[in-house]
């Protein structure tokens, strides 16, 4: 049965799942240096910004600053980079854009001021190669002069290859930064069915890419790529996500969700940024944009490998093992996904967390410490907590009719026998109503014991 009759707007402006409002709803600002909190709360309190947009903007251009110097290892031959996949969600008007410009700022400044060194140095490497040989080396020149190098942090609107290009140029990472998400992964198949898609899910790996198309000047290696995402979407969009294969795949569960619970617009006020507070952010970024990073005699980039303590790695195992224990009696492949993909995200806070305490001064970056962990583990409760809001909506969205009319004639708490009652007079199969049943635990509805229930979001 068709869903025409289901109107998406209001599924989605309904109430998201209480018993996650419960637990890391709000971003956990606690988790960053002392330094970080205060530009936070002071950006918040000047331009009504969310605190969740302006902290995971924040994580996230820490991430990128870090981007291939460093790496962490929780055992031999498992390392994780800090890439980040990151949606800030929100209603038009939320203020989702200008945080996320406040934090790339340093970035922008970065790469304008080398895009016009690198204008400077192309005119001059044409006026060279205007030259013959000869003239070149009588003038002091170089025989074969190399083309020069733009450095950057920031791409937009690019193609793989594009991407793949640029990336070997600048061996320190990217960010891709859409101010619509939208855009990013509706135009997976704009010139090859799924390999832009399948890009992504092996960047997020940061497996490495060989790019051998015709475009390209020649074949592209990059050994271990790094591009982290971050851009802005609709609530009302959301759903799109889960279209073609992104919903089994793993796509899905590889982006990090930002969704505040926003009642009201933000209000303007009269209060002023404190002067320094730009300065003081854009500090932080050029420390780790500065930062030494050794390379090889093939000119890879040799990262700085951070260990746990074996405190710190016990904290991590034991919660990796209740984490276990939760995707064990869930029984939903959905939410096993996403708790799986969380599992590598909390490994890369770990990295991020402790790099940006490094840089405020306030902890060594010889290795990831207890505190971190800790930290980790709360960032990581309410990315849990957003994920399961997600799905949530994108679940509700992509019910038919009879499925919807099946959920809303079901009471807040039910049994098995009253759901095989509903389902039944509504047209629905006793085998199909418990595989709906088992699909959408712990996304629209919770089990309580066997053959209890109670639906998320009543």
């Amino acid at each position: 049965m068709g869903n025409k009759s289901i109107n998406p707007l209001a599924l989605i402006d309904k109430a998201i799942d209480m018993s996650t409002r419960l637990e890391g709803t709000e971003f956990p600002v606690s988790i960053f240096p002392k330094k970080i909190q205060r530009i936070i709360s002071e950006v918040h309190e000047c331009h009504s910004y969310p605190t969740d947009y302006i902290a995971a903007s924040i994580l996230t251009a820490i991430a990128v600053g870090i981007g291939n110097t460093h790496l962490v290892q929780i055992k031999q031959g498992w390392q994780e980079s800090p890439i980040l996949y990151m949606a800030l969600i929100g209603r038009p008007g939320a203020n989702k854009s200008h945080p996320l410009s406040f934090a790339m700022k340093p970035f922008l400044d970065f790469d304008y001021c080398q895009n016009q060194e690198y204008e400077k140095a192309y005119a001059e490497y044409e006026r060279q190669m205007a030259l013959s040989r000869k003239e070149r080396v009588e003038n002091g020149g170089e025989q074969f002069p190399m083309e020069p190098i733009r450095k950057r942090f920031l791409v937009s609107d690019v193609t793989p290859e594009g991407l793949s290009f640029i990336h070997a140029q600048n061996k320190r990472g990217l960010c891709l930064w859409a101010d619509e998400l939208s855009a990013w992964f509706k135009n997976f198949n704009r010139y090859n069915n799924g390999s832009e898609e399948q890009f992504w899910l092996s960047v997020f790996s940061a497996k490495t890419t060989i790019s051998d198309r015709k475009s390209a000047k020649s074949s592209i290696f990059i050994k271990r790529p790094y591009i982290s995402v971050i851009g802005t979407i609709q609530k009302k969009i959301l759903h799109e996500l889960a279209k073609g294969e992104r919903s089994s795949n793993g796509f899905i569960d590889r982006i990090l969700f930002v969704m505040p619970n926003l009642q009201q617009k933000a209000r303007w006020n009269d209060k002023e940024l404190p002067a320094d507070i730009e300065k003081e952010w854009n500090d932080i970024i050029e420390k780790l944009i500065h930062m030494e990073c050794n390379y090889n005699e093939h000119g890879e980039i040799e990262p700085y490998v951070l260990h746990f303590t074996e405190e710190a790695r016990q904290r991590l195992y034991d919660w990796q093992h209740q984490f276990s224990e939760l995707c064990d009696t869930k029984g939903n492949d959905t939410i096993v996904s996403i708790y799986c993909k969380l599992e590598i995200y909390i490994i890369r806070f770990c990295l991020i967390i402790q790099l940006a305490l490094w840089t405020c001064g306030e902890c060594g970056k010889e290795h990831i410490d207890l505190l971190t962990v800790e930290r980790a583990i709360r960032l990581t409760t309410y990315f849990k907590a957003s994920a399961l809001s997600v799905q949530h909506i994108i679940s509700e969205v992509t019910l038919n009719s009879q499925q919807q009319t099946i959920v809303s004639l079901l009471p807040s708490t039910f049994t098995t026998a009253q759901a095989t009652q509903i389902a039944e007079q509504n047209g629905m199969k006793e085998r199909t109503l418990q595989r709906f049943l088992n699909d959408n635990i712990g996304i629209l509805f919770r089990k309580e014991k066997h053959g209890e229930y109670s639906k998320i979001n009543p």
